[in-house]
């Protein structure tokens, strides 16, 4: 059993959702023992058995199912007459009950700059459970004083960042940079990949020039319809606190309304 909860956690810690099947109770005759456990991903089986045969089948299909959802649930089986005779183990019939649990990785919230903003956004996010990349070229912000609860700290400019973090495509990015050149050409490297949410700070005059440049460069219209801009619910914030407080709702907000 410690080489599949190793192989949960290893893949958990690659940022891969993954279900672990485990049977906890047996009545009559059934091929896996209680306790017996499964890994399944979006793909299928990884590791492990619950015994095999038609119940494992249908086992791995609820639990892709499971992870879709990103909800665990219990359920049992008993199998009929007619698959009960596919089943050498159940001759005299039986059922199983199984528990999946869906795991996955924490969250991920990378902001790009880290001025007054990101200062607020990187403290919220922490709270709410996130992990948080900080990415800007400057020394004197970009730093552990200002950043302690962050996770990580990239000194550097937005593409060779981007190059060291896996699985974007699971994270969260908010762009909140000194200015518009660099916000635009953060947004432009990030749409090479599909993020959860992109937010971009900025009026709705200079987002629109911005977007118009990206279209420009080849960015499809509908990938720019996707980013929130300017970012935050509209709540009428001011103060670097009020406006991480609006992206954090509207983070919330995309991560917890499934469309």
């Amino acid at each position: 059993m410690i080489s599949i909860l190793e192989e949960v956690l290893k893949r958990v810690q690659q940022k891969e959702s993954v279900a672990l099947v485990t049977i906890v109770d047996v009545s009559g005759s059934a091929p896996g023992k209680l306790g017996s456990k499964m890994i399944v991903n979006k793909d299928g089986l990884v590791a492990g058995t619950i015994g095999g045969g038609l119940v494992e089948a249908k086992a791995i299909e609820e639990a892709k199912l499971a992870l879709q959802k990103d909800k665990g649930k219990f359920l049992t089986y008993e199998l009929t007459k007619e698959e009960s005779s596919l089943e050498d183990w159940m001759i005299c019939g039986g059922s199983v009950k199984l528990f999946i649990d869906v795991l996955t990785p924490q969250e991920e919230i990378i902001i790009f700059g880290a001025g007054h903003i990101a200062v607020v956004l990187s403290k919220l996010a922490k709270m709410l459970g996130f992990q948080i990349t900080i990415i800007d070229e400057r020394a004197e912000f970009a730093n552990s004083d200002r950043f302690p609860e962050a996770d990580r700290i990239l000194l550097s400019e937005p593409g060779p960042a981007l190059a060291e973090i896996k699985n974007i495509d699971s994270a969260y990015v908010a762009i909140v940079t000194r200015g518009h050149l660099k916000d635009e050409e953060a947004l432009f490297l990030v749409l090479n990949h599909q993020p959860k949410y992109v937010g971009m700070i900025g009026s709705k005059q200079k987002n629109a020039v911005i977007f118009q440049h990206l279209q420009e460069k080849g960015v499809s219209k509908q990938k720019i319809e996707q980013i929130f801009a300017p970012i935050g619910l509209a709540i009428g914030a001011q103060t670097p606190e009020e406006i991480a407080l609006s992206i954090m709702a509207e983070i919330v907000k995309v991560k917890r309304v499934k469309t």
